[in-house]
């Protein structure tokens, strides 16, 4: 079995913040000493951190559900709890980060050691110290602590290589790679040997270096699933200049230049700012008998389809088996890539515009349906938010809760939608009536 594993979905959940603490001070020659609870400590974030070192996403395999210490309650003497630390997990450069139920990107990965914060914790509740006013010198009321945020990911991992290897199954990509990096792909003689994308570092005899990842071959209908489909056609999606592996000897039977087409075909097809990116075509095996005349006819067909107006890429005779062209090959690439620009993998529409934690101030405060049993069901962020924040077991802090109800003006809306006295009304699991 593979142990490359390029994409994830997990579950991460920021750390609660802690309760607030209801407390006196009871010390000997200190009368009416007031209240004397502390805040509870904030909740750990769950932060992502590139870690060079990693190269595929199979830490998540088994793994899948990331949760955030919660923050320490309030206490006595009006101290504070410790606020928890942070959750740091570790991904490997080239990682895209989705929010899976919005389909938005949180961010992109890509620059070793970079940090992203992808749960906030929640903030510790107030103790009661906070409620002191000089009309309730002694308040029985403190917070519970805030929820941490919990959402679901969905992880990419489109590797980071500056050139890209494509073209049909045993066309020679793998032992091209093998050839002007240190990297020992596997290499077979037949279809698919390489299942899972290799990369290498090149350096030409100029000095100049860059990153080429050989990617597993391509077939037609690849964009629709055939074959090894999309599974890596992501990983093309990062690099600046593509490598166009054909085998010209035809040794398969297969037409160069046709296969040229249903190539550039499956790239268009999967992402068409694919064909953005400048090809250099390697016209490879050109050992064999037949090779020499292949080429002509192939560049006197490229010649013909295209328009004059358009710039003929670049043609490479190399044998990987030989070494023959492979400088001039190298050469050319580190030349186009000087000038080539990075590629925006995303735009405006796909990026979530800002990581927003707190209430959306457009949606409304609360939402009012009818459970089957006729009770009164009261949902929506903020009221949710400020029920869990009840400290229920304080008569204070419900009559607290009550109020702030009133002020949204729930028993309006509930009057207003036919509610009578001594209707149940339902927040989650907790159930009270209705007082008109």
């Amino acid at each position: 079995m593979s142990m490359f594993l390029d994409t994830a979905k997990i579950k991460v959940k920021a750390g609660n913040g802690g309760d607030g603490m209801v407390a006196f001070r009871r010390e000997k020659y200190v009368p009416n000493g007031g209240p004397w609870g502390g805040d509870g400590g904030r909740g750990g974030n769950v932060i992502f951190v590139v870690d060079e070192g990693l190269r595929t996403l199979m830490d998540f395999r088994y793994n899948r559900h990331f949760k955030a210490q919660s923050g320490e309650k309030g206490m006595t003497k009006g101290m504070h709890g410790r606020g928890a630390e942070d959750l740091i997990v570790h991904v490997p450069q080239g990682t895209t980060v989705r929010d899976a139920e919005t389909g938005k990107i949180l961010t992109d990965l890509i620059e070793n050691g970079q940090k992203f914060i992808v749960a906030y914790g929640g903030r510790g509740g107030r103790g009661n110290i906070r409620f002191a006013t000089p009309k309730n010198p002694a308040p029985e009321i403190s917070e519970n602590g805030e929820p941490g945020q919990e959402r679901e990911l969905q992880l990419e991992l489109k590797i980071l290589a500056d050139v890209g290897l494509v073209g049909f199954p045993s066309v020679g990509k793998s032992t091209l790679l093998s050839v002007i990096t240190s990297a020992k792909p596997k290499i077979g003689a037949y279809h698919f040997t390489t299942i899972v994308p290799n990369l290498g570092m090149v350096r030409t005899q100029s000095g100049e270096s860059f990153a080429v990842a050989d990617l597993p071959g391509l077939i037609e209908g690849a964009s629709q699933g055939v074959g090894l489909g999309t599974q890596f056609l992501r990983h093309i999606e990062r690099t600046r200049v593509i490598l166009h592996v054909i085998d010209m000897s035809a040794s398969e039977g297969r037409n160069p230049y046709e296969d040229y087409l249903a190539i550039n075909k499956e790239l268009e097809s999967y992402n068409l700012r694919l064909m953005e990116r400048p090809q250099i075509i390697v016209a490879n095996k050109m050992d064999m008998p037949d090779s020499a005349e292949n080429l002509k006819t192939f560049k006197k067909k490229l010649a013909e389809n295209y328009d004059e107006f358009d710039e003929l890429p670049q043609i490479f005779p190399i044998s990987s088996l030989t070494k023959q062209g492979l400088s001039m090959l190298l050469d050319a690439t580190a030349e186009l890539l000087d000038k080539t620009p990075e590629f925006l993998l995303y735009d405006e529409s796909e990026m979530e515009e800002e990581a927003y934690y707190g209430f959306d101030e457009d949606a409304p405060a609360f939402d009012i349906s009818r459970d089957d049993d006729a009770a009164w069901v009261l949902s929506g962020d903020k009221l949710e938010k400020l029920f869990v924040m009840t400290n229920f077991d304080r008569e204070e802090a419900v009559m607290k809760f009550a109020r702030q109800l009133r002020g949204m003006g729930v028993d309006e809306a509930l009057r207003a939608r036919g509610a009578k006295d001594g209707d149940l009304v339902r927040i989650g699991n907790f159930e009270f009536e209705f007082v008109d």
